[in-house]
């Protein structure tokens, strides 16, 4: 009888052991899920923008009546959202604004309000861009400039892109967002065969982001 008390005191013992191990262990379980739901939730990455490839097959300066762009412009940009577990919602179009010496002379419309970007996900735009008369602000020392960059082929443009974003699962509000991207463009010459102007990779400079809805 003495040994059969002892055996289930022992057996009362092993299942308190393997209860308090389960519970150690769901504890734990529970930290860990914690943790990362922080690090997936608290902490933004903002998005990551790059021109892959740019080409300027035209751009002409014209004065009917008042400055303006013939221009064609090629471009593609990349847009990366480096959050593992939170997309983007456009809550303004993203847009890319092109300018010369400062002054801004087009744009073109990348996404519609409401539009949204994947966790994790990349995006590629493709643009083709282009005008007979994009009207600008050039200036006497814009149009010094012009003719200093038109006698080597080689064009600085700058491509600004531009948004307002909500990340989803947060409770912060909108944060606009701006990528400046500072392009040196070497003129396609009408003929010249696909390719023989070779780009390299564009990262663009993101402003601090700021809330703003």
């Amino acid at each position: 009888m003495g040994e059969c008390d002892e055996c289930c005191n022992n057996c009362g013992c092993r299942w308190k052991d393997i209860w308090w191990f389960l519970f150690c262990l769901l504890i734990l379980i529970i930290a860990a899920l914690i943790v990362v739901l922080v690090v997936a939730f608290a902490f933004v990455r903002h998005v990551f923008v790059t021109v892959d490839d740019a080409s300027l097959s035209r751009l002409v300066l014209v004065s009917t009546p008042a400055t303006a762009f013939a221009y064609n412009l090629s471009l593609v940009l990349v847009v990366r959202n480096l959050n593992w577990a939170m997309s983007i919602k456009h809550t303004e179009p993203l847009e890319a604004a092109y300018s010369f010496d400062g002054q801004l002379f087009d744009r073109d419309k990348l996404t519609g309000e409401g539009d949204t970007h994947g966790a994790k996900k990349t995006v590629l735009y493709r643009i083709m861009s282009g005008s007979d008369s994009a009207f600008m602000a050039l200036g006497n020392a814009g149009v010094a400039e012009f003719k200093k960059e038109n006698a080597t082929g080689v064009f600085e443009v700058e491509v600004v892109v531009s948004g307002e974003v909500k990340y989803t699962a947060r409770l912060s509000k909108c944060s606009k967002i701006e990528a400046k991207c500072p392009l040196k463009l070497q003129l396609v010459l009408s003929g010249e065969a696909p390719g023989a102007v070779v780009f390299q990779q564009v990262k663009c400079t993101l402003a601090k982001a700021y809330k703003s809805c």
